[in-house]
């Protein structure tokens, strides 16, 4: 029996074609069912609109946000400027669709950064158990133990002020939640038969964690990270507003708030935007995440 060239080499397209084919399936069935929950798909959208809007944020944006304009100091929202000036007439919109780009800066380093570690050490922690558990555990109960934003003004106060510096506080308190539920992820799997039968092949430690306990723990790590998006932004907002994140005149919305409070009375819009714009991205994280959350564990199959 002769088997040629060409057949083989169809086949083997044959299959990529089918591979792609399946992974699209996969995507086209996730993309359907977040459609079908309505407050996932608001909350979709939305963040699909931040990314649009920092993405092109120089051809959406009117007006450049670091452009003063006395004359029309703390102008109300009109056609000319749809949500208003500061105080240093500035228009608001503008800043606004730029603030974006720091709140995703913040929101994806902290998130590319929190999810690794913290499931690095809590698959660790639970798969090894014994004094490696304890003190793992214990260094994210002292961290557990404090409130997240007294811990980041805690580190961004030693480190001092600065974007990057607000990176590496915000980081540093969002890390043991997530450890705590890759450790117990990883507790559940341990004692797994197939885990065993892994072992009796002869598989290392290694091998165990990176091929089939840490692809078991990533959609919990997901969904967690995608929830804590919206207390990433609260948290950004709260040392922007203390003047411990973004430095003046960058348009942080938290900074945007700080600055306009003293003239809330009289002029809402200055405090009032911003404000706005961060509890409408922090719902739609949270709705984001309660829909990934749906689809993604499988004890809702």
């Amino acid at each position: 029996m002769t088997i040629s060239l060409d057949s083989v080499v169809l086949s083997a397209g044959d299959e990529k074609r089918q591979r792609v084919k399946r992974a699209l399936g996969r995507i086209g069935h996730f993309l359907w069912q977040m459609a079908c929950n309505p407050l996932t798909a608001i909350g979709g959208a939305i963040v699909l609109v931040l990314m649009i809007v920092a993405l092109f944020a120089p051809w959406i944006a009117p007006f450049h946000p670091l452009v003063q304009d006395l004359n029309n100091a703390l102008s109300p929202p009109s056609a000319a400027h749809w949500f208003g000036t500061d105080e240093f007439g500035r228009d608001i919109f503008s800043r606004l669709v730029y603030g974006s780009r720091i709140t995703l800066y913040i929101v994806l380093l902290v998130s590319v950064t929190v999810g690794p570690l913290g499931l690095l050490l809590g698959v660790t922690a639970g798969y090894f158990g014994g004094k490696t558990d304890m003190v793992l555990m214990r260094v994210t109960d002292i961290f557990i133990s404090f409130p997240s934003l007294v811990l980041a003004l805690a580190f961004v106060a030693a480190l001092g002020p600065g974007l990057e510096h607000v990176v590496i506080a915000i980081t540093l308190t969002a890390w043991p939640p997530i450890a705590r539920l890759a450790r117990a992820e990883t507790l559940s799997l341990r004692q797994a038969d197939f885990i065993s039968a892994v072992r009796l092949q002869g598989a290392s430690p290694v091998r165990v964690l990176w091929r089939h306990i840490v692809p078991l723990c990533l959609p919990s790590v997901i969904i967690r990270i995608t929830m804590n998006m919206a207390g990433i932004i609260l948290t950004a907002a709260g040392l922007g507003f203390l003047g411990l994140g973004a430095q003046p005149p960058d348009p942080e919305w938290g900074a945007m708030i700080s600055s306009g409070r003293t003239y809330m009375m009289e002029c809402w819009w200055v405090a009032t935007i911003p404000g706005l714009a961060i509890l409408i991205n922090s719902l739609a994280f949270n709705f984001l995440g309660d829909g990934l959350r749906d689809i993604l564990d499988p004890r809702n199959d």
